[in-house]
């Protein structure tokens, strides 16, 4: 039997496959499910399917079972045809609600219908969402050079760099040359320093790579990840002890890929931000409602925001005993942020002020704890606990800031008068326990003077436009992070050599316009040159072959959707902001303002430059500081192999395309649905059981 709303290995273990195929321009198209071993035999002696289905529903371990297809092209030189694979649960999550915990139905039930309806509207809808994806790509192109158009001289040069050097193994020394902007660098291919200012030895950008060309690489890789992510469903049909709760509105649930499996992590939905933001305001709203319902129906004793609506997706049904990950600070902190942004970027003061009472609680602590924190892990919890963290502490303050609007927009003055009042006066204390006497940088925790990191949580300020930093912090840290760089981006924090890609691109967004080219370029750089071989991570090493980080012990985040902190520039984008804004407090929102961001608010719908593949980045190789050679894969032939594996279940494809006889493979699994899109003779029906 499958378990029901269970995972192994990232993978559910409940729900169906679907494999659907159409016969195209075949002028002969068959298919059979069956014992592996008959198909494939059948299938070679005869060069055709029988067309029919083994009822016997039964896993891999037993008469593995495979779904097969067949199009015979005859004769002809060339054809196509199209093959889908799916995996679709039903239900889809489960939730905590004060009739008990629910199964919840997908979203797309709403919309298609059920299985089969849906399979097939998929299978036809591809023209269109080959379309839309098109008219994506180019509005994220058109985007990322509108960023960047208003100081074009600054991103692409008319200066000819001179050739980067050679990097060597170790037969080279120091090599001297002029980057696309007439400045001067030195550079030693045999460490990880990168390129260096002769004058002071900070570091400059990658000198042969143009930013909006890597920022579209950064952007362009991470959108399908971030998205991949979710999962939308319907709400609960009954037991919601908030009455405002819109029905006839989605609920969107998130899933900590690769780290820990929690679902609706906050403190992974904060970094993620940018990205709705920038694409769709709504989905940030879709995603914190189910924390609102399970914290406002008093499911969560503490006073402060719960880390997560559940320890292992896909069971949202929180922690009745308030014994979730303890990050106080952290989390109430990035529900306030989210919440307001929300609001600036879409207008809806009904929504804020509906849940105003249950941020008010969440900024009541931030009032007593925010300034001094004590102990408490920050998102960056792999590195530990810290005492009294400089950037958490900024956190708080910013929230604390962000809630004299949410309560100027809920009609209650005083209270933004007060939270406004207290986090001017935390700010400047925070100002003294925070940065060095020497005026250079804050510190990674107050008082620790070799300490520093990448202060991350002031870009909502700068943002939002809230007005609590000083754009002389802002300043002073611009000009910091290139004496501590690294060939592939600037550490995390001074305790490790790693990076987190996300907070990069959200410190970028706060630095001029020099210090964001560095941390564009380094980015771009490392995805060119890296040795990690799995989807986008975002913690990384930037010494090295920028591999995964290996001390003191290895961690893999693969495919997360914190990858949506790479749009911070385009949120800004959104705001009002351009590469040439720097430091300066400037854009559509007025300084410490509740205005929201006006409808009219429209960004071009074509690209006028072609910022060039995905693919495109610096020519030179990367230092050879013991660097894994690593194996690629041909993409251009005709064979396509995929597989997957769910428990003691797995699932294959194998697809040859061209002239002649082309079969299909499909290796079974429990619960499977094989589809001919136009012909219901091979549609099955799901099984009920393994």
């Amino acid at each position: 039997m499958p378990y029901e709303f269970g995972e192994e290995y990232d993978f559910p273990l409940w729900g169906n496959f679907s494999y659907s195929s159409s016969p195209f321009q075949a002028s002969n198209f068959s298919f059979q499910s069956g014992y592996s071993s008959t198909v494939r035999y059948k299938f070679i002696m005869q060069h055709y399917l029988a067309d029919n289905v083994d009822s016997d529903f039964r896993g891999s371990g037993s008469r593995e079972p495979v779904f097969a297809y067949s199009h015979d092209f005859g004769e002809i030189l060339s054809a196509s045809v199209m093959y889908t694979i799916g995996s679709i649960q039903q239900p889809v999550m489960r939730y905590l609600t004060s009739s008990g915990v629910v199964p919840l139905q997908p979203w797309w039930t709403e919309c298609y219908g059920d299985i089969f309806q849906m399979i097939n509207f998929h299978f036809n809808d591809f023209p269109l969402t080959q379309q839309l994806a098109y008219e994506f790509e180019a509005q994220l192109k058109s985007d990322v050079d509108s960023y960047y158009s208003a100081n074009m001289a600054m991103v692409y040069s008319n200066s000819t760099p001179s050739a980067p050097p050679v990097y060597s193994n170790g037969s080279q020394g120091n090599a001297m040359g002029t980057d696309q902007f007439g400045n001067q660098y030195i550079f030693d291919p045999n460490t990880a320093y990168g390129f260096l200012n002769p004058n002071n030895f900070s570091n400059i950008a990658i000198p042969d790579v143009a930013e909006a060309e890597a920022y579209y690489s950064i952007v362009a890789l991470s959108a399908r990840q971030v998205m991949g992510a979710y999962v939308l469903t319907l709400p609960p049909t009954g037991g919601c002890t908030n009455n405002s709760v819109n029905k006839s509105e989605p609920l969107m649930f998130q899933k900590e890929i690769s780290s820990d499996g929690n679902v609706n992590t906050v403190d992974v939905m904060y970094p993620a931000m940018p990205f709705f933001l920038y694409a769709n305001p709504e989905l940030l709203k879709y995603n914190l409602e189910p924390l609102f319902q399970n914290q406002e129906g008093r499911f969560y004793p503490n006073g402060y925001s719960m880390h997560d609506l559940g320890t292992n997706f896909p069971n949202a049904t929180g922690h009745v005993e308030g014994d979730d990950e303890y990050m106080p600070v952290e989390e109430s902190g990035n529900m306030i942020i989210m919440s307001y942004a929300y609001y600036k970027f879409s207008g809806n003061a009904a929504w804020l002020t509906q849940h105003y009472s249950q941020l008010s609680r969440f900024a009541d602590y931030l009032l007593q704890y925010s300034l001094i924190p004590g102990i408490q892990l920050s998102t960056d919890d792999f590195a530990g606990q810290l005492v009294n963290q400089t950037n958490l502490a900024i956190k708080g303050i910013v929230g604390i800031q962000a809630m004299a609007g949410v309560a100027q927009i809920a009609g209650i003055p005083a209270d933004a008068l007060n939270f406004s009042t207290t986090a001017v006066d935390y700010f400047k204390q925070w100002e003294y326990f925070a940065i060095d006497p020497s005026g250079r940088h804050t510190l990674l925790s107050y008082e620790w003077r070799s300490s520093y990191g990448l202060l991350y949580n002031t870009y909502p300020d700068k943002l939002l436009n809230l007005g609590i930093i000083p754009e002389s912090l802002y300043t002073m840290q611009s000009n910091w992070y290139p004496t501590i760089a690294q060939i592939f981006g600037v550490p995390l924090d001074n305790r490790h050599s790693y990076t987190k890609s996300d907070w990069e691109m959200w410190t970028a967004a706060t630095c001029t316009p020099e210090t964001r080219r560095l941390f564009v370029n380094g980015l771009g750089y490392w995805l060119n040159y890296t040795s990690t071989n799995r989807a986008f991570t975002d913690l990384y090493e930037t010494i090295d072959d920028g591999s995964y980080p290996v001390s003191p012990s290895p961690i893999y985040f693969i495919a997360r959707p914190v990858a949506g902190g790479h749009f911070s520039l385009l949120a800004l984008l959104r705001a009002g902001e351009n590469s040439q804004t720097g430091t300066g407090l400037t854009g559509s929102f007025p300084s410490n303002s509740s205005q929201a961001l006006s409808a009219e608010v429209y960004l071009p719908t074509e690209a006028s430059q072609d910022l060039g593949p995905v693919t495109t980045g610096s020519e030179t190789a990367p230092p050879v500081i013991g660097v894994t050679s690593l194996a690629g894969y041909n993409t251009t032939g005709t064979t396509l192999s995929t597989t997957t594996s769910a428990s003691s279940s797995s699932s294959s494809t194998t697809l040859t395309s061209g002239s002649g006889t082309s079969g299909t493979v499909v290796q079974a699994t429990p619960n499977s649905v094989l589809s001919g899109a136009n012909n219901p003779s091979a549609l099955l029906p799901a099984a009920s059981s393994g």
